[in-house]
């Protein structure tokens, strides 16, 4: 077929511009079902601060903050390099995230990689990731929120167990502080994980709401549920069968609760868990003065309908995700799900 002048620059402009677009290393894009455990983090150790996700809009700040929660926590800190650019809603370009990122891995002064904050844009880097490099170099990555993307991805790709827990700015309270150390700091399997603080106001449980009774094991596997649901269809979609899945969200409102809830659902992602619990979701609501309808189902009703007859155990309101007191969750290990009495297990180490 005979190419017009036009067909022709239009594909040489094509390829031109295809040509200025950035290459990144990628690792084996296949998954692994070896676990990969990371090196215990210790008094003393270092932690690099990265920001894979949104922008630090008070760059300054936020550092401050970081370091300094870190240094109480008894570590050294170090920065990557690229942490204070910013691009539009995002902490830099993607090759400029993915670069601190991979340098931190290399980093042989680095123990431990902590997300300064989550925000957006965590998924936007894992087909550009280096999986040959993180396996090579296994740390301990944690993060909670957007960072799901990140520690879910990377998990699948690789084997490591990544964790679910606060970032470098998140309140470090007695609770969190005692989970965070000792999960990421002892080989020992941590066993029960006790109640959160009650709050005031004569709160005198944790009020676990349990859908379905009874008690499961299997591998920890979840994060936060917009970005569970962005996962489907990728190389980075987590295995759910034979596992305890855990589901946290914020600031959505219950119909995209219901949306996202069902499109897992009908992706088969419940079909073969063991169990599931879900957050505490304080501020999964209707919005405040614009709701998206005029009238609402609750976040009780939205899970009552997707999991209707369930078979396997199921509760609502563990005190993890978007909260003050939360335990740091290891993804790959084992773990037993209470849903009888609320209880959550971590019945392995997770770190060597």
């Amino acid at each position: 077929m005979k190419t017009t002048r036009r067909q022709f620059l239009q594909q040489s402009s094509l390829a031109l511009f295809a040509a200025t677009l950035p290459v990144f290393p990628r690792g084996n894009q296949s998954k692994t079902n070896t676990l990969l455990k990371p090196p215990a983090l210790n008094s003393g150790d270092t932690v690099g601060l990265v920001a894979p996700a949104s922008v630090l809009f008070e760059t300054n700040r936020m550092l401050m903050e970081a370091e300094e929660k870190m240094h109480e926590l008894g570590f050294k800190t170090k920065r990557a390099k690229n942490i204070g650019k910013r691009y539009g809603y995002l902490a830099g370009s993607v090759k400029d995230r993915v670069a601190d990122l991979h340098d931190m891995f290399r980093d042989g002064d680095v123990q431990a990689i902590v997300a300064v904050r989550g925000g957006y844009g965590s998924a936007q880097l894992l087909p550009h990731l280096n999986y040959d490099l993180i396996r090579k170099h296994p740390k301990i990555l944690i993060g909670y929120s957007d960072i799901t993307a990140l520690a879910l991805g990377i998990y699948v790709q690789t084997g490591l167990v990544t964790f679910h827990g606060p970032v470098a700015t998140s309140t470090f309270s007695d609770y969190t502080k005692k989970y965070f150390l000792s999960t990421l700091g002892s080989t020992e399997a941590i066993g029960e994980i006790d109640d959160a603080p009650y709050s005031d106001n004569l709160q005198t449980s944790n009020r676990v709401w349990t859908v379905q009774e009874g008690v499961a094991e299997g591998r920890l596997v979840g994060g936060n549920l917009t970005l569970l649901q962005s996962l489907l269809g990728t190389p980075y979609e987590p295995d759910t069968n034979g596992a305890i899945l855990f589901m946290e969200e914020v600031g959505e409102e219950p119909y995209d609760l219901d949306r996202m809830l069902n499109h897992l659902k009908q992706a088969g992602k419940f079909d073969g868990v063991k169990g599931i619990f879900f957050d505490k979701m304080p501020s999964v609501k209707p919005a405040s003065l614009q709701p998206g309808f005029n009238s609402s189902l609750s976040v009780e009703q939205v899970i009552e309908d997707v999991f209707k007859n369930c078979k396997f155990p199921l509760c609502v309101g563990l005190s993890i995700g978007h909260i003050k007191d939360k335990p740091t969750l290891p993804l790959g290990i084992q773990a037993r799900l209470d849903a009888t009495h609320g209880r959550l297990s971590l019945l392995e180490g997770a770190v060597v």
